[in-house]
Order: C-alpha cells, then sequence, then structure tokens
C-alpha cells in the first residue's frame, strides 16, 4: 500500500466536495439548509466556516461545510 496519492487516490483526499448555494441559515444550531446544481438539498454544518449567509456557495463534503467559495463558481440555487 502506497502513501502516496497518485492517479489512485486515498481516502484522505479522494473524496470530492460538492459545491452547494446556502438557502437558509440557523445560526443557534450552526447550520444551513444548502442547494445543489442538481436542485437537491440538504441541511450542512457550517461552523467551520461561520458566519454564513443566504446566497454563499460552500463546498460541502459529508454534511459539513469544508470551504466558501469563490462567487464565480458557485451553483445558482
Amino acid at each position: 500500500m502506497s502513501d502516496d496519492c497518485g492517479s489512485q487516490h486515498c481516502i484522505t483526499c479522494g473524496d470530492d466536495g460538492v459545491p452547494m448555494t446556502v438557502l437558509q441559515v440557523d445560526d443557534e444550531r450552526a447550520l444551513a439548509l444548502c442547494a445543489g446544481a442538481d436542485g437537491d438539498r440538504a441541511t450542512v454544518e457550517i461552523a467551520l466556516v461561520s458566519p454564513v449567509v443566504t446566497g454563499d456557495g460552500l463546498l460541502v463534503h459529508a454534511g459539513t461545510a469544508l470551504a466558501r467559495l469563490p462567487r464565480e463558481t458557485r451553483t445558482a440555487a
């Protein structure tokens, strides 16, 4: 088993994040209702990227927002 990520993706860096747009924010619980480009909606933990406002673009993996997206890469919700 190799420790590098070459053409075979490892568990750490092989997982894909999903770009989503914030529709509603629940600051008290650090959650946001978000929508992906396909229209699917999901509740997302936002503690790592707070503060978040409606319209923000987030990179989401496993129900957690990991990063903010630049405005030009945001999905239309």
